[in-house]
Parts: C-alpha cells; sequence; structure tokens
C-alpha cells in the first residue's frame, strides 16, 4: 500500500492559501502542509501599501482565514518556519523546524524587497511590520522621499500625500513603470502625480546620504542636495529563490515554469515568485500581483487534484494611486498600438493595446473605469477578435 505524502505548500500568502483551500474543494483528500516564515495567520498584501498604509485599517482586517477555519480544512499550518532548502529528486522539503516529504510541492515564497545601495536604513514594505511602521513615519514626516518607479512607489507616493506630506519620487529612469504594463501609462501617471502635489524627480538617481538631528539630506547625481524627513526604498522586489540555490531548479528569474506552472516533475510555482511561460510570445515572465497569484493557485491546484491541465489564466492586476483606480488585463508587448476601447457614454477610459498579430488585442488598462466597461474590454482580450480603427 503506498502512503500519499501529500502536498506542501511553502509560502502562506493568499497564493498558498488559495492553493491549498482549492484542493480541497476539487475533492483532494490527502494531507496538506502550509508552511509560513511569519508569525502571523495567513493575510492579504494588497491592503499594506493601501488601507494599512492610509490608515484606513488596523492589521488585523488584513488576515484571511483564522485558525479554526484552516483547521476545518484539514490543513497543517505550521507559522515561523522557513524553507532552506529542497531535494528535487527525493522530493524532500527542507525547513528550519526539520525536514518534510512531499507528492507534490506548491512554491508560493514572492519577492523580498531590495535594498538601496546609497540608502541601507530606508524603509522598505512586504511585512505586515514593514507597513505599520511606514504608516507611522508617514503620519509624523513633513517631507518624505520615495525612491523608485513602479506601482508600489507610486501607491506609497500617494499614501504620503494622503497623511499631508510634500512628497518627493524619484526614478531612476525617464519613465514610470505599473507591473506588468511596464511604462505605457507613464504619462498619464506622472500627470496624475503631478495633479496631487507630488514632485516628480525623474532621469536621476540618490548618490548618498547624510543623517542629520532629524531626517536625512540626499545628494542626487545631478549634484543637488534635498532634505527629508524620511526615505522609503521602492525599487523592487527579488524572487526569494536564495532557499533554491542547490537545488536542480531553474532561478534564473524566478522558478522558472512552463505555461501550467510546473518548474519540474512534482513542484509548481505561484504568485510573485514563478516565471510562468507566455504562449503567445513564449518569454518566461513574472507577474508580481495578487489577482494573478490566485489565478495560478486554482490553476495549479486543479491540475494536482485531477491530473489535467488547464488553460493559462490571463494575469489580472490594479492598484488605486490617488483615489484613481487603475484595472490592468492580460500581456503588454514594449512597442505595443494601443486602441481606444471606451464605450459611448461610459466613465473614465479604457485602452486596448494590441500584439504581433494585426487586430489583436493581447491587454486592456482601465483608468477609472465603470466595472461593466472594464469587463467588456476584458471580453475583447479573450476572444482576440479586435478589428484595429487605424
Amino acid at each position: 500500500m503506498t502512503v500519499s505524502r501529500g502536498v506542501v505548500v511553502v509560502g502562506a500568502s493568499i497564493g498558498g492559501l488559495t492553493a491549498a483551500e482549492t484542493l480541497r474543494e476539487e475533492g483532494y483528500a490527502g494531507p496538506i502542509v502550509l508552511i509560513g516564515d511569519e508569525n502571523h495567520l495567513p493575510y492579504t498584501r494588497p491592503p499594506l501599501s493601501k488601507q494599512i498604509l492610509l490608515g484606513e485599517w488596523e492589521p488585523h482586517q488584513a488576515v484571511i482565514r483564522e485558525v479554526g477555519e484552516i483547521d476545518a480544512l484539514g490543513v497543517e499550518f505550521r507559522s515561523s518556519c522557513t524553507a532552506t532548502g529542497l531535494d528535487v529528486g527525493l522530493r524532500v522539503l527542507h525547513t528550519t523546524t526539520g525536514d518534510v516529504a512531499f507528492d507534490e510541492l506548491v512554491i508560493a515564497t514572492g519577492t523580498g524587497p531590495r535594498r538601496h545601495p546609497a540608502l541601507p536604513d530606508a524603509l522598505t514594505l512586504r511585512t505586515m511590520g514593514d507597513a505599520v511602521r511606514l504608516r507611522d513615519r508617514l503620519a509624523a514626516a513633513g517631507r518624505v522621499a520615495v525612491v523608485g518607479a513602479g506601482i508600489l512607489a507610486s501607491e506609497v507616493a500617494s499614501a504620503a500625500r494622503h497623511h499631508g506630506a510634500d512628497t518627493l519620487l524619484v526614478g531612476r529612469g525617464a519613465s514610470l513603470s505599473f507591473g506588468g504594463v511596464g511604462t505605457l501609462l507613464s504619462a498619464p501617471l506622472e500627470d496624475l502625480h503631478r495633479e496631487h502635489g507630488v514632485e516628480l524627480a525623474l532621469n536621476t538617481h540618490v548618490r548618498g546620504s547624510r543623517p542629520l538631528p532629524r531626517g536625512s539630506e540626499l545628494e542626487f547625481s545631478d549634484g543637488s542636495v534635498q532634505r527629508v524627513d524620511a526615505v522609503f526604498a521602492m525599487i523592487g522586489g527579488s524572487p526569494r529563490t536564495e532557499w533554491l540555490e542547490e537545488s536542480s531548479l531553474d532561478i534564473s528569474d524566478g522558478v522558472v515554469c512552463d505555461e501550467a506552472g510546473c518548474a519540474a516533475p512534482g513542484v509548481s510555482a505561484i504568485g510573485d515568485v514563478a516565471a510562468w511561460r507566455d504562449p503567445g510570445s513564449g518569454r518566461h515572465v513574472r507577474v508580481e500581483h495578487q489577482s494573478n497569484a490566485i489565478e495560478q493557485a486554482v490553476a495549479v491546484a486543479c491540475r494536482i487534484a485531477h491530473g489535467q491541465q488547464s488553460a493559462q489564466p490571463i494575469p489580472l492586476f490594479w492598484s488605486e494611486i490617488h483615489k484613481t483606480r487603475i484595472n490592468a488585463f492580460g500581456w503588454f508587448d514594449r512597442d505595443a498600438r494601443v486602441v481606444d476601447l471606451t464605450p459611448p457614454d461610459a466613465v473614465g477610459t479604457v485602452w486596448g493595446f494590441g500584439g504581433r498579430v494585426e487586430g489583436e488585442v493581447r491587454g486592456v488598462v482601465g483608468w477609472n473605469a465603470s466595472p461593466k466597461a472594464f469587463r467588456q474590454a476584458r471580453a475583447v482580450l479573450a476572444r482576440s477578435a479586435l478589428a484595429t480603427t487605424g
């Protein structure tokens, strides 16, 4: 008689928990172990840079499931447990609390914040504790610098203005980025920040800093100097794969997977740490957004439960910056053609972004668009049947 060693999920945020829940929903009856390195119940991360940073939520409001709910699923939850290595051939996970054998492993360890070489003490944002510290600093600061040009930097700059702080947003490049959309939304993002009083310093970088009795003095690459009360480094994340360096997995950019999320026999990866193969372009792409982690978790759990590969989920992500809701769905090429898909009399704007084939839409963006208008645009992408208007 063969004894099931079950499914082990490494990473107890929304992606990992969704994988465990979906396995049960799909009828998987074997053991499930959910491993998290924080001393917290599973919580959702988007509120860290939104509701919690704005002071609208307390930390407990971001918790996804209580202990009793996890127990009711028949899931063994191990908190304060860190993965330290993996033997793919033997299907054994090494952790700080001992080895765990598995039939299937789901890697959902996410990313960790990059440290700025010239700002080693700048605050970053990944965990609940980070969010609380940032919130308190923003509430007390008169002037802040947010270093970074991505979504997280824009969200922190938005929160800073919400708290009334004079805000400087610093980007090394000439453009602002919006996750998988890249720099295609840079112009409207720049306008949005300026409309809300954010000072932009693009095409420059912080060369050094000097502590002051209150705050610090920043020196920029052009020789200019700015004094701020607090500095936040939001310069992107690195996939948390250091524990996999001795494994046989390809971790050249996160955990490299096929279009179904398989990294090796019995090993899958989901969420920010996973680079799934895009069937359209053939490239391996990491999408650092919660909605994508959820969709990938469902797809992988269904494959494990039923042994059948489902269609690759289309990346879906969103943000809210200065109370402007921005939704994105699909894949976005750097030189994509842009088509206005806004329905007549609709609120907000919807754009379609083309692919390599004439008339194809591979991505759509809603800018303060109504849910109905964005759903209609998503349907256009799913059918991939748009004829461009010239």
